[in-house]
């Protein structure tokens, strides 16, 4: 299996309309034979399409590290690896999941098609192949991934866009980075989802998002707000929600950016529900934003240790205003070491890594664009 390499980030700045006005789309050939990729490079000929060409699954990824791949044209029997393997390898990495796959063979036979369709590929087709039929499909996935771009590049822009709001105050420093690994931390302590976990990743970046509707002057405030300030904070929730709304894939960070400043005693906003009301996965953020904004400094407050923010938690909670099960989940995992200290910025280094904290550690360094 090839190994894993760290391939840049596909962006565009296109309408799907216009991609072929503004760039040349990239495709790729897989195939150990070399007749057979002249055939398929003469079949595009006509179309404005850059081929790159690899005989195996190492070149191909090779390829992929230094340059954007817009298609994969794959065939079935490859050396090293076979096509369903290849293709289950790069369906599996978040960074060509997104790729579209036209996996093809010679070989007669649907459980050929079964299992390229079950590796993740997105079309099948068998030789010989008719020109007329591998254009058309190359042109309907090409089209697919341009409309996928576009709207990953509407999620860079909003999770850009609330980076750019921490920025404003310089004495919250990386708080979106930390409070993602907290959020992270406690709800795979919970047990929680690969989507739930993905949720509260995102959450702790797109959180206070709305806070760009807030003046400056209300936001570094330094004394007390006055009524008709506190109905302008109060609301970058709710305009949060609204910001992200538009995009699908974000329906599952909703919850936590309307409800992450609610009460265990129904005295939060902007919707006053109590207990269990308050989605789950804004109960976690709410633990982790506290915790953080207790061990970081302000403009209006120093840094409390990390003991002395612990007992504050636990104040809070039994004044009834906390999820007492989630900070005593949230106590028991920072005793155990599990939740990094106040300072640590990038993701913790869990004991006995799984998959899935090795993915989330992959996912914020994607996220903030940093090296390895």
């Amino acid at each position: 299996m090839p190994h894993e390499a760290a391939i840049a980030p596909t962006a565009y700045t296109v309408d799907p309309r216009l991609w072929e006005a503004t760039r040349t789309p990239t495709v790729l050939l897989v195939d150990g034979a070399d007749v057979n990729r002249r055939i398929l490079k003469a079949m595009l000929k006509s179309e404005p399409y850059r081929i790159v060409e690899a005989r195996k699954a190492s070149e191909a990824v090779a390829e992929l590290e230094k340059q954007e791949v817009d298609l994969i044209i794959l065939d079935l029997m490859l050396p090293e690896v076979d096509g369903p393997g290849f293709c289950r390898w790069l369906k599996n990495d978040r960074r060509t999941q997104l790729i579209p796959i036209l996996m093809m063979t010679s070989v007669q036979g649907v459980e050929n098609e079964i299992a390229g369709i079950a590796a993740g590929a997105d079309m099948f087709l068998f030789k010989p192949l008719s020109p007329s039929v591998v254009r058309a499909r190359v042109q309907s996935l090409l089209r697919h991934k341009a409309a996928v771009d576009s709207l990953e590049e509407a999620e860079t822009i909003l999770f850009a866009l609330a980076q750019a709001v921490e920025q404003r105050d310089k004495h919250t420093g990386d708080h979106c980075q930390r409070l993602a690994t907290y959020s992270v931390a406690l709800g795979m302590a919970l047990g929680l989802s690969h989507p739930e976990l993905v949720a509260l990743y995102r959450g702790g970046y797109l959180h206070d998002i709305g806070k760009v509707a807030v003046p400056d002057a209300i936001l570094f405030k330094r004394g007390d707000l006055t009524k008709e300030e506190w109905q302008v904070m109060r609301a970058h929730t709710t305009r949060g929600e609204a910001i992200c709304r538009p995009m699908k894939s974000l329906a599952p960070v909703l919850p936590i950016i309307r409800s992450h400043h609610e009460r265990w005693n129904g005295t939060g906003y902007p919707d006053g529900l109590s207990g269990e009301q308050i989605p789950l996965l804004a109960r976690i953020l709410q633990v982790a934003d506290v915790y953080d904004a207790l061990t970081s400094e302000r403009s209006y407050k120093r840094a409390m240790s990390h003991d002395e923010a612990l007992a504050t938690l636990r104040e809070e909670t039994a004044r009834d205003w906390r999820d007492p099960a989630l900070v005593a989940v949230f106590d028991e995992i920072c005793s155990r070491a599990s939740i990094p200290r106040p300072g640590l910025v990038a993701p913790p280094e869990w004991p006995n890594a799984s998959p899935m904290q090795i993915s989330m550690h992959n996912m914020s360094r994607a996220l903030l664009k940093q090296q390895p």
